[in-house]
C-alpha cells in the first residue's frame, strides 16, 4: 500500500539542497538512528512522555519520531522529502507504530499553532533558516512547551575510519563543509535565545556504533556530501574508492565508530516558566 501524507507547498529556496530524497533507500537501511538512551534522558526533563503531542521537524526516515512513538507519545513527523517519509512509514509499519507524516518545510509546517507539547529537530537544524524555524517552533508549542535540537554525529579522530572517509568526500566534493565535527553546537543555543526561548540547557554522551564494511559504505552514500549532492557517477566513484580504503586500511569485519549524542533543551517564549 502506498503511504499517504499531508502536504504543504514550501517556497523554493536555497534550503532545498542537498536532496536527501535521492538517498532514501540507503538512508533508511544504513543510517544509525538516535540511541534509545536519548529519549530516556529526555524523559527525566519531562519531554517525550506518554500522551504528549510531539512534532519532529526534518524527521527524515523517522529515527527520532519512532523513539517518541515507542514511548507512547502522539508524534507528527515533518520533512520536505516525501521519499524519506515513505521509508519512514515502512519502518514504522514493521514495528506496528503509528506516526503521522507531513510533507512540509520546518519553517512553515502548516500545523496548528499552540497545539504541541514538544517540538524536536534531530540532525537537521543546520539545514534550516534558523530565525524562521525558531519562530515556527515557538508558534507550534503550547505555553510551557519544550523545544529539543539533537544531533548524533560520528567523530573523526586521528587515524580512524571517519577521518579517512571525510578526507575522501572532500577530495571528490570540495564544496562539502560538514567535516571535522565535534558533535557540539553552541550556535543553536544562541538561535533559541534570540528567539526568546528560556531555560536553555544541554547534555551529551558518547557511544560506539558497529558497522560492517557494506553498512559503512551505505551509510556514507547516504550522507549530504555524497548521495545527496554528487551525480550518480560521482557516488559510484566514491563508493568504489571507499571500498578500497576499507580493504587496505580497515580490514576488520566490524568497524566500531565513535558517535556523540548531543541535545539542547529550551522552554517556549511567553510560558509560565519563562
Amino acid at each position: 500500500m502506498t503511504a499517504r501524507f499531508s502536504h504543504t507547498h514550501p517556497t523554493e529556496g536555497p534550503h532545498l539542497r542537498p536532496r536527501f530524497g535521492l538517498t532514501a533507500a540507503d538512508y533508511a537501511k544504513h543510517r544509525a538512528g538516535f540511541p534509545a538512551e536519548l529519549v530516556r534522558r529526555l524523559h527525566g526533563h519531562g519531554i517525550g512522555l506518554p500522551g504528549q503531542r510531539v512534532v519532529d521537524l526534518g524527521t527524515g526516515t523517522g529515527s527520532l519520531a519512532r523513539l517518541f512513538a515507542r514511548a507512547g507519545a502522539d508524534v507528527t513527523g515533518v520533512d520536505r522529502a516525501e521519499q524519506l517519509l515513505t521509508q519512514a512509514a515502512e519502518l514504522d509499519g514493521r514495528e506496528g507504530l503509528r506516526v503521522a507524516y507531513r510533507v512540509a518545510a520546518a519553517e512553515d509546517t502548516g500545523l496548528p499553532g499552540a497545539s504541541y507539547d514538544v517540538v524536536t529537530a534531530g540532525q537537521c537544524w543546520h539545514w534550516f533558516d534558523a530565525p524562521r524555524a525558531v519562530r515556527e517552533v515557538g508558534r507550534l508549542l503550547r505555553p510551557g512547551g519544550r523545544a529539543v535540537i539533537a544531533h548524533f554525529d560520528m567523530l573523526p579522530l586521528p587515524g580512524n575510519v571517519v577521518e579517512a572517509t571525510e578526507q575522501l568526500i572532500r577530495t571528490l566534493n570540495p564544496e562539502w563543509t560538514l567535516y571535522g565535527s565535534t558533535g557540539l553546537y553552541p550556535r543553536w543555543l544562541t538561535d533559541l535565545a534570540i528567539g526568546g526561548f528560556t531555560g536553555i540547557e544541554t547534555f551529551s554522551f558518547d557511544v560506539e556504533v558497529s558497522y560492517t564494511h557494506e553498512a559503512w559504505r551505505g551509510r556514507m552514500r547516504a550522507s549530504a556530501g555524497v548521495g545527496a549532492s554528487l551525480p550518480p557517477d560521482g557516488v559510484a566513484a566514491f563508493d568504489a574508492e571507499l571500498g578500497r580504503i576499507l580493504r587496505d586500511r580497515f580490514p576488520d569485519d566490524v568497524l566500531r565508530v565513535p558517535h556523540r549524542t548531543w541535545a539542547v533543551l529550551a522552554t517556549a517564549p511567553g510560558s509560565a516558566g519563562g
